[in-house]
């Protein structure tokens, strides 16, 4: 945002509201940070002990923060991604909720509603084998350094927001009206 007063700022407050909402109705601790121990299948990473998810998210959202003149919106929507992943929060709904948030970043420090389908979340769950390639990555270089380092999904979050925005010139340009209409004439 162009405001030395910028009104975004992470926080936990929305997170766990997002989470709620994405979950409401369908898991009872909906909106709340885990209190039991949680892996991820498939992977290798052990996510914090539960009585440090709070202060995790709080780190997280002081790094956006405090870097948000300084890292481009792919850099910090990427850090989101990683590192609500990377946290795992919630009993369910960690990638969901992380998705959604990155996108929520990336948005606001682009101070734009994104125009385009698929939207990057969108892209993810329609092929998520980038996002778990870019997650793992950073992972990697975690443990084998200790330094952030989220540049294969920097990449990915590039190509999708490409995607998406190049879609949105189509469809001003009547490119998917007109491909649309010669489908159903054949």
């Amino acid at each position: 945002m162009k405001d030395k007063e910028r009104p975004f700022k992470l926080r936990a407050g929305p997170i766990l509201q997002l989470h709620k909402a994405a979950l409401d109705g369908l898991h009872r601790l909906a909106g709340t940070f885990r209190n039991t121990p949680i892996t991820i299948g498939g992977s290798k990473h052990q996510p914090p002990h539960e009585a440090f998810v709070a202060d995790e998210v709080q780190v997280m959202c002081e790094f956006v923060n405090e870097n948000w003149a300084t890292k481009s919106a792919t850099h910090l929507a990427a850090y989101v991604l990683w590192k609500m992943n990377w946290i795992h929060p919630f009993s369910d709904g960690n990638g969901r909720t992380a998705r959604a948030i990155s996108y929520v970043v990336l948005s606001a420090k682009l101070d734009s509603l994104l125009p385009g389908t698929p939207t990057i979340p969108e892209q993810i769950a329609g092929d998520k084998q980038p996002y778990y390639q870019g997650l793992e990555e950073a992972d990697g270089a975690w443990a084998a350094t200790g330094q952030v380092d989220v540049s294969g999904l920097e990449n990915m979050l590039n190509r999708m927001l490409a995607a998406q925005l190049l879609s949105a010139t189509k469809e001003a340009s009547g490119e998917i009206a007109n491909a649309a209409a010669a489908a159903t004439l054949h």
